[in-house]
């Protein structure tokens, strides 16, 4: 019996060249030509006025040697993805695991969990700010300090990365959650059965299975720590302990001394941490399907 394949009208045509073409407009002048404009940019010498100098890998050079601020925002960053990492993650895990026992109020403890996720980075610096603050600080009301969490460079990072760590707990709650319901209820049985302990069941059993959620919440932290601006940006424009390489690519490109080419450089190299990160998630993926 022969298949009768469906003759697209021009109609439809129409509406698939307008959907696809309006997306691959978008995609390229949003996202693919900034980042190859960065690319270009990073290798020159711009104010954003007047004539574009060649400068090659200089910036690049200028900013492992010749600019103390870099290497004080790859530290930070470097901590941001270790506390989010070691410390975050890992409680959001333990949240998911609590909840999907189904406990209760559990959609109560779920749903306070989530909601600073609603909530952007700006707004939960701004909280910091009310919570940590010298002056008018709830912490130092609280317990009758007088310290300068915000201000103090030995300890105003660490305070903001749990300000931001509330934020990334709820979400990858919600992750691992998702994921603990997929799991398959016999195989815990099963390793019931065979006189494991619930700790034992999750770790050799369940933690397994949820290889491919594993791989997405490494890649969300990883992203998330790399892209952190809005928080220290509203707590102190990210000085004074709190720079972060997004930081800077903001204070070259549009501050007042604008130094494009140099900021581009910065960009790229963030770029460049970011694909390490997705190429890794995408071969996984990949991996995965096949």
């Amino acid at each position: 019996m022969a298949v009768k394949t469906r003759r697209y009208s021009a109609r439809d045509v129409t509406v698939l060249v307008i959907g696809l073409g309006v997306a691959v407009i978008a995609s390229v002048g949003l996202v693919w030509g900034p980042t190859l404009a960065s690319v270009v940019l990073s290798a020159t010498d711009w104010s954003g006025f007047g004539p574009i100098e060649w400068v090659g890998g200089r910036n690049y050079g200028d900013l492992a040697g010749e600019y103390p601020p870099f290497w004080s925002a790859v530290r930070n960053n470097v901590l941001w993805l270790g506390f989010l990492g070691l410390v975050a993650t890992p409680f959001g895990l333990l949240c998911a695991v609590l909840l999907d026992r189904r406990l209760r109020l559990s959609r109560v403890y779920q749903s306070a969990l989530y909601l600073p996720v609603v909530l952007s980075l700006a707004v939960v610096g701004f909280i910091a700010q009310l919570v940590y603050s010298t002056d008018y600080g709830v912490l130092n009301a609280v317990t009758g300090l007088s310290v300068d969490w915000l201000g103090d460079r030995s300890v105003n990072i660490w305070v903001v990365m749990v300000a931001a760590a509330w934020r990334h707990v709820g979400y990858v709650m919600i992750i691992y959650l998702a994921g603990l319901k997929a799991v398959d209820p016999a195989l815990k049985e099963a390793a019931a059965i065979d006189g494991a302990s619930e700790t034992q069941a999750f770790f050799r059993v369940v933690f397994p299975t949820l290889r491919p959620v594993n791989v997405i919440v490494l890649v969300i932290t990883v992203i998330e720590a790399l892209r952190a601006f809005d928080i220290v940006y509203a707590i102190n424009k990210g000085r004074n302990g709190l720079e972060l390489l997004s930081v800077l690519v903001t204070e070259n490109i549009v501050g007042e001394a604008s130094r494009i080419g140099f900021g581009s450089a910065i960009a790229v190299v963030l770029l460049a941490i970011s694909l390490g990160f997705i190429v890794t998630y995408l071969s996984q993926l990949f991996k995965e399907e096949r």
